[in-house]
């Protein structure tokens, strides 16, 4: 089943859990330390980033390490910028707005 990747990343721990694999590959285990929750609950987690390429498998020995799947987090990041331009537009209006108004203050 394909899960659509702004509903992975809608939950908290699933963001949490990008934010920690962002830096180094880990094990399951490794996560778990990081939550006050099963490694079950974990590899559940783990399975729908991986479901939306979000993240990645490696097999290494005995261990599996899963690490962020970086392109992935580029179309994402390439989609919200249509957003980040219109937001950034509004805020600087807001700025000039804010300005006019300091300059018109007795």
């Amino acid at each position: 089943m394909r899960r659509d990747v702004f509903q992975a990343i809608a939950d908290p721990t699933r963001r949490a859990i990008i934010g920690l694999i962002a830096l180094q590959a880990m094990t399951p285990n490794a996560i778990a330390e990081h939550f006050d929750t099963s490694r079950q609950a974990v590899s559940k987690h783990l399975q729908i980033l991986v479901e939306c390429q979000l993240v990645k498998q490696e097999q290494q020995g005995r261990e599996i390490y899963y690490q962020l799947e970086v392109a992935k987090m580029k179309e994402i990041d390439k989609w919200l910028e249509q957003f980040r331009k219109i937001w950034e537009d509004r805020f600087n209006q807001l700025d000039t707005i804010f300005s006019n108004i300091k300059q018109n203050k007795p």
